[in-house]
């Protein structure tokens, strides 16, 4: 995972600047994962993993101002841009740690991850997903926002034509586009939506499901 560590490193000052040109319907997409992250206890305790540069931890935080939060990342710099993000907030700490294979801590309540799980091999995912698992407390959520694969060939096909029709009627051209395709090209290892639900089925979740769908990109949540 170094070449990944290597890319994030390079972009992480323009990371969130970029995204809302790179991700369809980004807003959407993040709302929805905040509102799949239900937990009756306010007070709860929330492990952003791939955390970059905090996007997803600060739509959390505006839902659960009370909760503690665990930001994981093995890019220093993409938590650098967290930090000043959250520089007055005492709740929120940082773990510069490559999460697909050091341990997770908890027991935590809820456990998220925005656009980063795709870049792990099949095996990767899976085992990731036993060992977010493990690191729940009983009746905790996994909520991953995130990329999949088409079903079949022709799917995958026309997601990839709806993306890149979109990353062409945006503001970033000549060398940030080609960077962008580029970082997508050689970085992403998509699965199948129906293999994610069911890898999370077999590592043990009991509610399984997606929450949203716009071609490549999706939200799936799982309870303990």
């Amino acid at each position: 995972m170094d070449y990944v560590k290597e890319a994030f490193d390079l972009f992480a000052e323009e990371y969130d600047t970029q995204r809302e040109f790179i991700i369809p319907e980004l807003r959407q997409f993040y709302s929805t994962a905040v509102w799949a992250a239900e937990f009756p206890d306010n007070s709860l305790s929330v492990l952003d993993i791939g955390a970059g540069t905090g996007l997803m931890s600060a739509f959390l935080l505006q839902k659960y101002p009370d909760a503690t939060f665990t930001l994981m990342d093995f890019s220093e710099k993409m938590l650098d841009v967290a930090r000043k993000r959250f520089a007055a907030k005492p709740n929120v700490r940082y773990v510069v740690s490559d999460y697909s294979d050091s341990d997770l801590g908890g027991p935590f309540d809820i456990i998220c991850s925005a656009l980063s799980i795709h870049h792990l091999p099949a095996s990767g995912k899976q085992q990731l997903f036993r060992r977010i698992h493990s690191a729940l407390t009983p009746g905790g959520l996994f909520v991953n926002a995130d990329q999949a694969e088409g079903e079949t060939h022709y799917f995958s096909e026309r997601y990839l034509s709806y993306w890149n029709d979109f990353l062409n009627s945006g503001p970033l051209k000549g060398k940030e586009h080609e960077t962008i395709l580029k970082r997508r090209n050689e970085l992403d290892r998509n699965e199948k939506l129906s293999l994610q639900l069911q890898w999370l089925r077999d590592a043990g979740f009991r509610d399984v499901d997606v929450v949203y769908k716009n071609r490549t990109f999706i939200v799936t949540v799982a309870r303990k």
